[in-house]
């Protein structure tokens, strides 16, 4: 979808911001481009939609020359979130959010009904909002609104210059998270530019990770993370980047250990009999969700039910979560260990007894599962920087 072909930016007084740049992003792929303050990839994206013209070389959108396009209309078919959003003070969050279907003919009727949906769509309720004015909304709401309006006329591109980078860090976690969401469902093509390496892994199918004027290395997060291309990369990312490694290895089927279950109307007899080694057992309800667990101190040696001895407990992820989400539950909840459940996790349902409820459980990742899992992932691609 974007292709740069020998890209060169050179300014009048002799620097050269990018040099030599080749390399293409895919239909529907999100692609982060990470750096230090000067190494040029704020001005790569500009000069995607032309807010910047290469000295050399050549860029294609969906195989058009760019240079060959009036660059107005360029910029009505890219969408452009930048940092501080840039909202119209003097017009309402529904106004600014219809901008560019106004602009690109749409009749006021078609082009409120369009912002109204993109800002439901960002989680922006357009009857409470729609009306207000951006100095009456938070950051986070802001820049919710300049992404609505960047998608507003449906562009195949959207060029995202440090989009979050304004906001505090717990509502920046907040809008990537968002932002992923949205993009899972509409698959644009993303240039996203940032400064954070932990954006860039957590947001990027892959990462550009910039020197002066170049790309030191563009691959996944977890090749980058697993194996730096070059001693510059390996600094970049830190030496603990097989920590960083955490949020983008997911957690696997093999990774699960099966210690004994039981159900909640299980007798405590037949529990017993179910955790032969003393070393307790976890509980599922009736539609095989996990429950909590049963303690060995418990003793089920009664006439009752599991339920009577069993203990709630709250930590559990999807298959398919990240390990540092399976090992943040674990310090949240001070756990020995995750319950993996099939599909998403759900934590808006709960059961009389107030515990969590989720999918059909699959089996717990413990420490020493996680442990192995990190090393595998690291192992896979490591490799000396050349």
């Amino acid at each position: 979808m974007i292709r740069f072909e020998h890209v060169t930016k050179r300014y009048a007084d002799g620097t050269t911001a990018v040099d030599d740049l080749s390399f293409e992003v895919a239909e529907g792929e999100l692609v982060t481009l990470v750096g230090p303050s000067g190494c040029g990839k704020t001005t790569t994206m500009k000069m995607v939609n032309r807010l910047v013209e290469p000295t050399e070389g050549r860029i294609r959108v969906d195989g058009e020359d760019i240079a060959t396009t009036d660059p107005v209309e360029l910029r009505r078919r890219i969408g452009y979130v930048i940092q501080q959003v840039g909202l119209f003070p003097h017009r309402t969050v529904l106004e600014n959010t219809a901008t560019v279907p106004r602009l690109l003919g749409a009749g006021r009727s078609k082009s409120h009904a369009r912002a109204a949906e993109l800002l439901d769509l960002v989680g922006l309720d357009p009857r409470t909002f729609g009306d207000r004015y951006p100095d009456q909304l938070s950051g986070g709401q802001r820049q919710r609104v300049g992404v609505a309006r960047a998608l507003a006329a449906d562009p195949p591109v959207l060029l995202m210059d440090e989009p979050f980078g304004a906001v505090d860090p717990v509502v920046r976690e907040h809008l990537q998270s968002e932002f992923l969401k949205l993009q899972s469902r509409m698959r644009k093509t993303v240039l996203f530019v940032t400064h954070d390496l932990e954006e860039a892994v957590r947001l990027g199918d892959r990462m550009a990770v910039y020197g002066h004027g170049r790309i030191e290395q563009l691959d996944t997060p977890a090749t980058v993370l697993g194996a730096p291309a070059t001693p510059y990369v390996a600094d970049f990312v830190g030496a603990d980047r097989a920590l960083r490694r955490l949020s983008v290895t997911p957690v696997e089927e093999g990774d699960l250990e099966q210690p004994p279950a039981v159900r909640l109307d299980d007798p405590l007899p037949r529990a017993r009999e179910r955790a032969l080694d003393g070393g307790g057992a976890i509980v599922l309800d009736e539609d095989g969700r996990p429950y909590g667990w049963l303690p060995a101190a418990a003793e089920p040696t009664g006439t009752g039910t599991v339920r009577e001895l069993a203990r709630p407990m709250d930590a559990r992820v999807p298959l398919g979560a990240s390990l540092k989400e399976a090992f943040s539950a674990m310090l949240r909840y001070d756990a020995g260990w995750v319950a993996v459940v099939d599909g998403t996790a759900a934590t808006d349902a709960t059961d009389t007894a107030g515990a969590t409820r989720g999918g059909r459980y699959l089996g717990v990742l413990t420490p020493a599962r996680l442990h192995e899992a990190l090393r595998r992932s690291v192992g896979e691609g490591e490799v000396t920087p050349r």
